[in-house]
C-alpha cells in the first residue's frame, strides 16, 4: 500500500510539473506525450485520443514504477526515502533518454528535436520530480509504521 500511495503522490508531481510546462510555454516543440500518442496510434492502425498517454503515464506511476520503487528500496544507495528517489530517478532518466526517447521518434535524450540539451534537462526534471516525491513520500509512510528506512 506503501508503494501505491507514494507512487501515486509522485505522478501528481510530475502531472503538475508538465502542467506548468503546458501553461508557462516551455519548451513547446518538446511534446514527449503527444510523440507516445503518435507511436500508439501508428501501432493500433487507429486514433487514439490525447488522454491515453497521459493516463498510461499517470498509472504506471503510480503503480507499476511505485511497487518497482518498493521493491527496489532496500537494495538502492542513499539514507533515507528522498535519497533512494534521487538514485531511482537518476536510473529511470538514463533508461527513458536511451531507451524510450528514441522508441518514440525523439533519439537519444529527445535530441532528435534539435534543441539541444533543453528536453535532456526538463526529462530529467520531469523524473526527479516523480521520483523525489516518490522516495519522501515511501520514505515517510516506512518510518510511520517503524520500518527502517
Amino acid at each position: 500500500m506503501k508503494a501505491a500511495i507514494a507512487g501515486f503522490c509522485g505522478s501528481v508531481a510530475h502531472t503538475l510539473l508538465m502542467y506548468l510546462k503546458s501553461r508557462i510555454g516551455l519548451l513547446p516543440s518538446f511534446q514527449p506525450y503527444e510523440s507516445l500518442q503518435s507511436v500508439l496510434s501508428q501501432a493500433i492502425g487507429g486514433e487514439v485520443h490525447p488522454v491515453v498517454p497521459w493516463a498510461l503515464s499517470f498509472l504506471n506511476g503510480a503503480t507499476l514504477l511505485g511497487f518497482g520503487f518498493g521493491r527496489l528500496y532496500p537494495h538502492l544507495p542513499g539514507r533515507g526515502g528522498a535519497a533512494k528517489g534521487l538514485a531511482f530517478g537518476i536510473a529511470g532518466w538514463l533508461l527513458m533518454g536511451v531507451a524510450f526517447f528514441p522508441l518514440i521518434g525523439l533519439g537519444l535524450f529527445a535530441t532528435g528535436l534539435g534543441l539541444g540539451i533543453a528536453p535532456a534537462l526538463f526529462s530529467l526534471a520531469m523524473i526527479l520530480a516523480y521520483s523525489l516525491v516518490l522516495g519522501a513520500v515511501y520514505g515517510w509512510l516506512s518510518e510511520r509504521a517503524g520500518l527502517p528506512t
